[in-house]
């Protein structure tokens, strides 16, 4: 009776983006189309790769090659974001390879969903506040002088990191697995009876929808309206390579992000329509993959558009190249040095030179 009513409160309203499937009730089995399997799995696949490796030059470069400013703290966070939640897909690459089947457990899969949120927030975030501040540093040059500081921007990124884990609680408090069919599923249990849960549902996907995309997106367009404005009056600001970039980074994050808040929105009237059912069976899953991959464009838009980072990157590689190879260098003269014999042509090694083979 329990394992019944759990797969009610399954099928009523914990439909998520990586559980869309074929359900049928009266065979009892489970099946997903095998064209999503492959798109989601290349899309999550090359989300990592290029994720993990883009994202880590832009924490190298923006942490460790560069002088901190204001800036490149915004793009050091924004790529912490991404590079967290990349690190995660493996998981989910795992969860649709075996057919929907979660088997890390219940703490990974509140884990992964907390991890996937604080990305969407602390991204459009950190977005909105590079927005903001492109308009208010090109605007209010004086006031940005005396008031628009690094430790100052530290502590508004340590703010936007709070304030993306506390909406992302959500993913704590009501994802659980549960045996459906014989696999473990991982989705959002809202507990309680179908009205209840339907509230709950709803008020989770429209404070998503309005905190994570709405409301940010609004400030984003009226900061770059104001913006625009403000080059057209004045001939004295201009917008910077950097202020162009910031623009190409969130229009992809628009065109990324924005089906996902969409389907979420269809979501909740799902049950009262077939059609809106398969539509979403079939969309939800390429529309979260398209999310998913927002994780790994940023780098490359940073390489594509910004010359400066260009020049920096190559100059980072080549100082990388030199060292390895003068540190090669002088391990093998080291090694050959040693090997000689003592008496072989009355030649010693150099101390320096056999200190460094210890």
């Amino acid at each position: 009776m329990m394992d019944q009513d759990y797969e009610k409160d399954y099928e009523n309203y914990s439909y998520e983006y990586l559980e869309y499937g074929d359900f049928d009730d009266s065979k009892g089995v489970y099946t997903q189309t095998e064209t999503l399997h492959i798109i989601s799995v290349v899309i999550y696949s090359l989300s990592f790769i290029l994720g993990v490796s883009g994202n880590g030059i832009v924490i190298w470069v923006t942490g460790f090659k560069t002088k901190r400013t204001v800036n490149s703290l915004w793009l050091l966070n924004l790529a912490v974001a991404d590079f967290v939640f990349v690190l995660f897909l493996p998981f989910s690459i795992d969860y649709v390879l075996r057919d929907f089947h979660w088997h890390f457990g219940l703490v990974m899969c509140k884990l992964n969903s907390f991890v996937s949120m604080i990305n969407m927030y602390a991204s459009v975030f950190f977005l909105m506040v590079l927005s903001i501040d492109r308009y208010v540093s090109l605007a209010h040059l004086s006031w940005c002088q005396t008031y628009r500081t690094a430790s100052r921007a530290r502590w508004l990124c340590v703010g936007v990191w709070i304030a993306s884990a506390l909406l992302s609680c959500p993913a704590l408090i009501f994802r659980e697995t549960m045996d459906f069919h014989g696999r473990v599923v991982c989705f959002n249990n809202f507990h309680d009876t179908a009205e209840e849960a339907a509230v709950r549902h709803f008020a989770m996907v429209l404070l998503r929808t309005m905190i994570g995309f709405i409301l940010p997106f609004s400030a984003i367009c009226v900061s770059g309206v104001l913006l625009t404005m403000r080059v057209r009056q004045s001939r004295a600001v201009h917008v910077s390579r950097f202020s162009k970039t910031v623009s190409v980074v969130i229009l992809a994050f628009f065109l990324c992000w924005m089906p996902f808040h969409t389907f979420s929105l269809m979501e909740l009237s799902m049950h009262t329509s077939l059609v809106l059912h398969n539509v979403l069976r079939t969309g939800f899953p390429l529309a979260t993959s398209l999310a998913f991959f927002n994780s790994c464009v940023n780098p490359v838009l940073y390489v594509l558009v910004s010359k400066k980072v260009r020049d920096l990157l190559k100059r980072s590689c080549l100082d990388i190249t030199k060292n390895s190879l003068r540190e090669l260098s002088q391990s093998i003269s080291a090694t050959k040095s040693a090997s000689l014999p003592p008496n072989s042509n009355n030649c010693q090694p150099e101390e320096p030179l056999a200190s460094s083979v210890v």
